[in-house]
């Protein structure tokens, strides 16, 4: 059985996720501020209230996991420092980590500059994030999303982080059967940086938009 820690996991994409996750054979442990947005947690999931910025909190939570699946928002460049050292004292070796498209100016054409438009200032912070998890000696799986639906599907295709982003949105079902597929297959994009989009989603901008 693999232990898990879910980092943000009253969140979207990772209430999606550990829904698929608890079919699994894991043990799932999911921290976040309120517990009280996961009243609705799985059977025999550990819910644990606590603050990823906080040291003690999180060493706490990290102690005894496989892996850590971290889905959060906000000064990501500083949590992921945290993560980072809080694993690593903990002897936590794998990370599924989740950012955003554009922090590598991978977007092309009119679609990236739509996207700078929109999410500019967090691509920096972002960015920093990702440099931190890769200069670690973590086995990491990053992952940067297109712009998220609720769309009830998963179909995706990725990139690799030196190659230019394909498609400008994908359904958060869809990045939460990615993650539960790297859980569940650990040397699977153990390493990699990957861009996740819908095929076929290409454009100037989200169709939902």
């Amino acid at each position: 059985m693999t232990n898990v820690l879910v980092l943000g996991a009253g969140g979207q994409i990772a209430r999606r996720a550990i829904e698929m996750l608890a079919g699994e054979d894991v043990e799932l442990r999911l921290l976040l501020r309120d517990a009280s947005k996961l009243a609705d947690a799985p059977e025999g999931a550990r819910v644990v209230e606590g603050d990823v910025l906080d040291r003690d909190e999180l060493d706490a939570a990290a102690r005894g996991e496989d892996v850590v699946y971290a889905n959060l928002a906000g000064d990501l460049d500083v949590q992921a420092a945290r993560i980072v050292e809080s694993m690593t004292t903990a002897g936590v070796g794998r990370l599924i980590f989740i950012t955003a498209l554009g922090i590598y100016d991978e977007v092309p054409r009119a679609f990236g500059a739509w996207n700078r438009r929109q999410i500019g200032p967090m691509l920096g912070p972002y960015r920093a994030a990702a440099d931190t998890i890769e200069e670690s000696n973590l086995d990491y799986t990053i992952l940067r999303p297109a712009w998220l639906t609720d769309a009830d599907e998963v179909s995706y295709e990725v990139t690799q982080r030196d190659e230019p982003f394909k498609g400008t949105e994908v359904s958060r079902k869809s990045v939460a059967a990615l993650v539960t597929d790297v859980v569940t297959h650990p040397d699977r994009w153990a390493r990699a940086n990957l861009g996740v989009n819908k095929p076929g989603t290409d454009g100037d901008k989200p169709a939902f938009v």
